[in-house]
């Protein structure tokens, strides 16, 4: 008998950094564990938290920010994070060539207009934090908010002195000649030596009070590690045949975001208490939790379980 199991995924489907959990549903990972895991995609990252918080997921793929802003609020329901999946969300600040001689470092933001995909994108945390270390305020410029598609359409215009891209488009940016990138988050290696420390974004959480057993868990986590290492080592065009078309669809070819995905991963989905902890200093350092979160210590939050790898 497969232990069934219900995981909330933050939308939207083609976000590479929840594609592991896809990947390993589609190509029969988790069957192949003992787990019969049903992924329940919602819009964005708090939809995903707030499923945990209500009972209606035994796990939730969102980010660090999310868990602590819209999960959990209850003591005995605490978040615990079982897996870790990326070290900040996978972007690159991009200066378009025409403003390559305005903006040449994070000191020369002031003043500018930066694009993004959508307000209050989970990136402008690590930005803020960016902008904080050199001494300068996310209100000393106007950030220009223009979907996915017309964040790229600016960096590709110059309306915008700079702007946080996605992988792909942001490599195919720098690759065509039509921008530099001025700060690389698209790696754990990179993320840690912009922000200069270690973080944690997206991740795999239970309650505390409703935590699947340990055996399951570890089963879970061997299912995506082997997803990653399918996704490392894999052709896109056998895996999108397997995946469903709201997945492998969107502006850039499968194969493009495919190939940007393969570095984005924390390796072996560890998160240390000193990644929560320099988090956690970054989410704060952006915008204030609510006083209703409650807020396990770093080293509570980690809830740590290591699977032998097959």
């Amino acid at each position: 008998m497969l232990q069934t199991l219900t995981l909330a995924v933050s939308g939207p489907p083609t976000s590479p950094e929840y594609l592991p959990l896809r990947v390993a549903e589609a190509e029969g990972y988790f069957a192949r564990e003992g787990l019969a895991v049903t992924l329940r995609t919602t819009r964005a990252e708090p939809g995903a938290a707030e499923a945990l918080a209500q009972g209606q997921a035994d796990l939730a793929a969102t980010s660090l920010e999310a868990i602590l802003r819209f999960g959990p609020r209850l003591a005995s329901q605490a978040p615990r994070l079982v897996l870790g999946l990326t070290a900040a969300p996978p972007v690159i600040l991009l200066v378009p060539d025409s403003h390559r001689t305005v903006v040449r470092s994070i000191e020369d933001l002031p003043g500018t207009r930066i694009g993004v995909s959508t307000p209050g994108a989970p990136e402008q945390a690590w930005f803020a934090w960016l902008l904080a270390r050199s001494g300068i305020s996310i209100a000393q410029m106007w950030m220009v908010s223009r979907g996915e598609r017309g964040v790229i359409h600016a960096v590709e215009t110059g309306d915008v002195h700079a702007a946080l891209v996605q992988e792909p488009a942001a490599s195919r940016l720098i690759a065509s000649g039509q921008a530099r990138a001025l700060v690389d988050l698209s790696s754990p290696a990179a993320v840690r030596q912009a922000v200069g420390a270690p973080t944690v974004n997206a991740a795999v959480f239970v309650r505390s009070d409703r935590r699947p057993r340990d055996r399951d868990v570890t089963a879970f986590i061997r299912a995506v590690l082997a997803a990653q290492r399918r996704i490392a080592e894999g052709d896109g065009e056998t895996l999108a045949a397997r995946l469903p078309k709201a997945v492998t669809a969107g502006p850039d070819t499968f194969d493009a975001r495919l190939a940007a995905s393969r570095d984005i991963y924390l390796p072996e989905g560890v998160v240390t208490v000193e990644q929560v902890r320099e988090t956690l200093i970054l989410i704060r350092a952006h915008l204030p939790l609510p006083v209703s979160a409650r807020v396990p210590r770093p080293e509570d939050l980690v809830h740590v379980t290591r699977p032998a790898v097959r």
